[in-house]
C-alpha cells in the first residue's frame, strides 16, 4: 500500500532528480562563461555560442520545472524560499532572461549595443547563474533566516494569512555572507565550466577550440576539486538538523555523516558518480582524440547531486533549516502538499519516462551534426 510517507519521499526524489539534471544542464552557462577564452576570434566565439544556443532552452525549462515541482509537492518551501528570498531568486531569473535576449539579439540588424555587449551578458549569466543556484542549494544544509507562522492561517484577525516571512530585509542575499554558501556556489560554478568545456569539445568540430579547451579543463578542475572536497569535509563534520515523529526539530552532531552511513546505498551512488566525473576529465586531458567526456561526466554529475540532495531531506532530516527559529525548519513531512495532491501527481508522473524519451530524441536530432565554421553563416545562426 502506498502511504503518505512514501509519497513524500517519492516526490522528494523526483524534485532532487530535477535538481541533479539542472546542475548537469548548467554546462550551457559554464561554456558561456568561457566564450572569450575558448574562442579567441569572432568566428570561434560564434561557434561556441551557436553550440550552447541549441541547448539553453533545456536548462531554462528544467529550472522552471524544478520550481514548479517544488511548488506542487512542497508548497511551504516554495512560499518561504521563492517568496521570502526573492532577491536571490530574482537575480537568478534575471540573468537567465538576459541570456535568452542575448542569444536572439547579439547579431540582429539594428543592434546598436554591438555583439560584444550581449556576449558579455552571456558571460555574466555563465558566472552568476551557477554561483547563485549553488548558493541557494547550499542553504539546504546551512539554513536560511526565515520564520514560519502557521497559526496565521486560522487567525481571523490577520489582514493577510501570511505563514512565512524573512527575518531580515535582505530577502535571501544574507545567505551569500556565509562563506560555506559561497564555497559550494563556487564549486557548482567551476563544475559548470568543466561540463561546458567537455560539451564544447564534443559538439564543436574545431581543432583550435578543442586544443585550447583541454588546457582550460585543467584550470577549471583544480579549483572545483578544492571547493567541492572542502565543502564535503565541512558537511560531514558539521551539525545537522533532525526531526522526530512528533515533528520537533533538534540539532544533531554529525547528522550528515550519519546520513551517509545510514543511507549507504546513496553513498555508493555518489562515489560512482565521482569516479565517472574524474574518469571523463582525466581521459579528456590525457587523450587528444577523446571527445565524449561530456557523457560519463554528465551521468556522474547526476549521480553525485541526486544523493547529495536526498541526504539533506531523507532519514528524518530538516532539508531547509531556519537560522532564526529552529522549530520553523522545513521537513518533507511538515511542508508537503496533501496526500490527495501527492497521490494524484504521482499518477501524472508516470508520463515522465515518455517526456524524457522525447528530450533524448530531440537532443540527438539537434546534436547529430557537429558545429562547424560554415554553420555560423546560416541566416538562423546566433
Amino acid at each position: 500500500m502506498i502511504t503518505y510517507s512514501f509519497l513524500q519521499h517519492y516526490w522528494c526524489f523526483l524534485v532532487s532528480l530535477l535538481g541533479a539534471l539542472l546542475v548537469f544542464l548548467l554546462f550551457v552557462q559554464g561554456a558561456n562563461s568561457m566564450v572569450r577564452s575558448l574562442g579567441y576570434t569572432d568566428e570561434g566565439r560564434r561557434m561556441i555560442i551557436n553550440s550552447t544556443g541549441r541547448k539553453w532552452e533545456f536548462t531554462f525549462t528544467t529550472l522552471v520545472t524544478f520550481g514548479g515541482a517544488f511548488f506542487a509537492s512542497f508548497p511551504l518551501f516554495y512560499s518561504t524560499s521563492f517568496g521570502g528570498a526573492y532577491w536571490l531568486w530574482m537575480i537568478i531569473l534575471f540573468t537567465f532572461v538576459v541570456q535568452a535576449v542575448s542569444y536572439e539579439f547579439q547579431n540582429k540588424i539594428g543592434n546598436f549595443l554591438g555583439p560584444k555587449t550581449f556576449q558579455m551578458c552571456l558571460v555574466i549569466n555563465g558566472l552568476l547563474g551557477p554561483l547563485l543556484i549553488g548558493g541557494a542549494v547550499a542553504t539546504f544544509f546551512e539554513g536560511s533566516n526565515f520564520i514560519i507562522m502557521k497559526e496565521n492561517l486560522v487567525d481571523t484577525g490577520a489582514i493577510t494569512p501570511i505563514i512565512s516571512r524573512w527575518a531580515n530585509a535582505s530577502h535571501g542575499l544574507d545567505a551569500l555572507l556565509n562563506p560555506w554558501v559561497l564555497v559550494f556556489g563556487l564549486a557548482v560554478m567551476f563544475l559548470a565550466r568543466i561540463l561546458g568545456i567537455l560539451y564544447i569539445i564534443n559538439n564543436v568540430n574545431d581543432e583550435d577550440i578543442r586544443s585550447r579547451a583541454s588546457v582550460r579543463l585543467i584550470g577549471a578542475t583544480v579549483p572545483f576539486l578544492v571547493f567541492f572536497v572542502g565543502y564535503l569535509i565541512h558537511l560531514l563534520l558539521k551539525d545537522g538538523y533532525a526531526y522526530d515523529d512528533a515533528g520537533v526539530i533538534s540539532v544533531v552532531p554529525y547528522k550528515y555523516l550519519n546520513n551517509f552511513i545510514d543511507m549507504w546505498y546513496l553513498t555508493i551512488v555518489l562515489l560512482i558518480g565521482v569516479v565517472l566525473v574524474l574518469y571523463a576529465i582525466g581521459k579528456t586531458i590525457v587523450s587528444k582524440t577523446y571527445i565524449k567526456g561530456i557523457w560519463p561526466a554528465g551521468i556522474g554529475v547526476v549521480l553525485v547531486v541526486l544523493p547529495l540532495l536526498l541526504m539533506s531531506a531523507w532519514n528524518h532530516t530538516a532539508y531547509y533549516p531556519s537560522t532564526a527559529d529552529l522549530q520553523s525548519s522545513l521537513t518533507i513531512a511538515n511542508s508537503c502538499s496533501s496526500e490527495f495532491t501527492l497521490r494524484t501527481m504521482a499518477i501524472v508522473s508516470l508520463l515522465i519516462p515518455f517526456v524524457l524519451a522525447y528530450i533524448v530524441y530531440a537532443w540527438w536530432s539537434i546534436d547529430k551534426k557537429k558545429i562547424e565554421k560554415q554553420d555560423i553563416a546560416d541566416d538562423h545562426a546566433y
